[in-house]
């Protein structure tokens, strides 16, 4: 359960503060699908943010699971986000030396999960994603789709509940898009909260939740009929 309560965050540029966010409160239920769209400079971004505890507000609260994060001490924010939060970008961030297996891998490396758990882990996510056959690639061996789904392999290893994907298709062609929205929805399905930022109207309306920003504040929250 997400819920962000009159969430503030300004930022300085030059002698002006720009008000990114602005008295922003959401409620999100565990398994909601979300999109986030509106004009570039609205907030979206900066929410993702927020709500990835990769930026913390100027004012407000926000409670993850029941725990409020906005005081906590940057370690447990970090232990927070490793273990809840999965993130995707349109950049995909893999790291260039690697292999696909080894990229989806790094986070329980990180996490100091041991090797033969993290390995049985990393299989199973492969398989889930059809990419067994791609283990031991590196990225500049994958075509754009395989690059974006060993960066979903690599949010979901560590099985979080959230789910925040930035522009997730936005370096792809419409096939090679459709099957990553494709693949987000049916994590979806399986339980996941999944939070997507698009500037695309066709998959933000996929959502069954299409909130839209202007300038830092929720313009609209809507729920309807969606992906099924």
């Amino acid at each position: 359960m997400i819920e962000l309560t009159g969430i503030e965050r300004d930022f300085a540029v030059g002698d002006e503060t720009v008000h990114a966010l602005s008295q922003v409160s959401l409620s999100l239920p565990d398994g909601d699908y979300v999109s986030v769209m509106g004009p570039s400079g609205s907030g979206k971004s900066t929410l993702l943010n927020v709500l990835g505890l990769l930026d913390r507000p100027n004012a407000g609260s926000y409670r993850l699971d029941g725990v409020e994060t906005t005081d906590l001490p940057e370690e447990r924010r970090a232990a927070l986000r490793r273990n809840h939060i999965g993130f995707v970008f349109q950049a995909f961030h893999l790291v260039p030396r690697l292999s696909a297996a080894d990229n989806i891998g790094l986070p329980m490396v990180l996490a100091g999960v041991a090797p033969d758990a993290r390995k049985a882990r990393v299989h199973e996510v492969l398989e889930s994603l059809d990419l067994l056959d791609r283990a031991h690639h590196r990225p500049d061996q994958l075509s754009g789709g395989q690059r974006q789904r060993v960066a979903i392999g690599r949010a979901i290893v560590m099985q979080p509940g959230v789910l925040l994907a930035d522009e997730p298709t936005g370096n792809l062609d419409q096939h090679a898009g459709g099957e990553v929205v494709g693949l987000l929805e049916r994590l979806n399905d399986a339980g996941i909260t999944l939070i997507v930022v698009t500037h695309d109207p066709v998959i933000g309306r996929r959502a069954r939740r299409r909130i839209r920003m202007v300038d830092g504040q929720i313009e609209s929250d809507k729920s309807g009929d969606a992906h099924t």
